[in-house]
């Protein structure tokens, strides 16, 4: 045996070190309150804390650490969208993905499999090439293939989806990745946490106390904290959180479902989105096919999943797999999409002093959660916008200056 082996066969579990530390009570003053213990608010907690040294922070969650959206997506990364604006945030997130485990210390399980988008007409191939050619513009991978490339990449797809809208042609974008959603909020608390930050489960807030126009603490449902900034970081409970203030936003909240199979021998190691058919699918590292579609029809605060949701996704899903039809579903979910007119989040300072905003991501926010933390890190201890956000400020809706990425996010993924 190695002295190794020894060495660890009379080592105490119990001399292991937490994974968290051992929760504290509420302070009764923060600099920095974030609302919100889902992947954007614990990232913003980190990067307070790493590169601006602001470590009195609070981050409250109503439930458990990310249980919300975080939790409920299908964890796609990518950068390949329409806007010169979209571009360059997401791909210095993809950037900041690349490097994400070894800076957390935390194996995210980040895989990078290629992400072609479909085609199935002519128009949908010019919005392909018009894309490919913004993303080359600002360095990012991606290019038109057509049908030959895409049946080489992805030999078991039926390209002409049972007789239904055939396959044309694809954007493809090589760095396109899945990352495991839970160890990122594990990561991004454990990391915050040992720089001080305090997190706070099961802790709701009530309303938010301002003074002078400017934001003075909050009520939560374990008391009272006064802090000097207020972040919400809350997704689909954004227009709550507006609410206490009296702020208006374009939000609207509709349901974002999906749906894995159960687990089968590895075939797809690529992932495939189609805007005609309104899916998506890749496959996990444990062999599951993970399955979305776009937001529901209709406003609803709630994350009920359907029945017409896996009918319909499932009849496009065996038109481009028809073995996929023998696969039996394991489960199904919904998440809250926060939903914006032009398609783009809003970010960055409010008319409220003090008061910080980070929403608006409707089907497309957690592959932005490592750059909307440092961004909206940098936001708060500047007291004003990253030059990457600014774009996404509230008021552009009242300078009618959208930033319009309808083309490159209109399937939910």
């Amino acid at each position: 045996m190695s002295w190794k082996l020894f060495k660890l066969g009379l080592t105490s579990p119990e001399n292991e070190p937490r994974f968290f530390p051992e929760e504290k009570p509420l302070a009764s003053h923060y600099d920095v309150v974030i609302i919100g213990g889902g992947g954007h608010g614990l990232a913003c907690a980190y990067y307070l804390a790493k590169e601006h040294g602001i470590t009195r922070v609070a981050v409250l969650e109503q439930g458990y650490l990310g249980g919300g959206n975080t939790g409920r997506n299908t964890t796609i990364v990518r950068s390949n969208y329409l806007t010169s604006e979209g571009v360059k945030f997401y791909d210095a997130s993809v950037k900041l993905w690349e490097n994400l485990s070894g800076d957390l210390d935390i194996n995210l399980f980040y895989s990078t499999r290629g992400h072609f988008t479909l085609a199935h007409s002519d128009d949908a191939m010019r919005t392909m090439r018009w894309r490919a050619e913004v993303n080359k513009h600002h360095g990012v991978d991606s290019e038109v293939v057509d049908r030959d490339a895409i049946a080489r990449a992805v030999p078991t797809m039926d390209l002409d989806c049972g007789g239904g809208p055939a396959v044309h042609g694809a954007l493809y974008h090589a760095p396109g990745s899945v990352v495991r959603h839970d160890a990122v909020a594990w990561g991004y608390a454990r990391a915050a946490a040992q720089r001080g930050v305090e997190i706070h489960q099961q802790t709701a807030v009530t309303d938010i106390h301002t003074a002078g126009g400017r934001v003075t603490g909050v009520a939560t449902s374990r008391g009272d904290i006064s802090c000097d900034a207020v972040v919400s970081m809350v997704a689909g409970y954004t227009p709550r959180i507006t609410d206490m203030l009296d702020l208006p936003t374009p939000i609207e909240i509709y349901p974002l479902q999906a749906c894995v199979t159960e687990p089968v021998k590895p075939f797809l190691d690529t992932i495939i989105v189609s805007g005609s058919l309104h899916v998506y699918v890749s496959q996990s590292s444990r062999g599951e096919l993970v399955m979305g579609s776009a937001v529901d029809p209709a406003v609803l605060h709630s994350t009920r999943s359907t029945f017409e949701f896996v009918e319909g996704l499932a009849d496009h899903i065996v038109d481009m797999f028809p073995f996929a039809g023998r696969l039996r579903l394991l489960r199904q979910w919904a998440g809250m999409a926060d939903m914006t007119p032009d398609f783009a989040p809003i970010m960055g300072t409010t008319p409220v002093d003090g008061f910080y905003l980070d929403s608006g991501w409707g089907t497309w926010g957690f592959k932005a959660t490592p750059i909307s933390g440092q961004t909206m890190a940098a936001t708060v201890a500047a007291k004003r916008n990253h030059e990457l956000i600014e774009p996404f400020r509230l008021g552009r809706f009242a300078d009618f200056q959208l930033v319009g990425e309808k083309g490159a996010a209109s399937v939910g993924h």
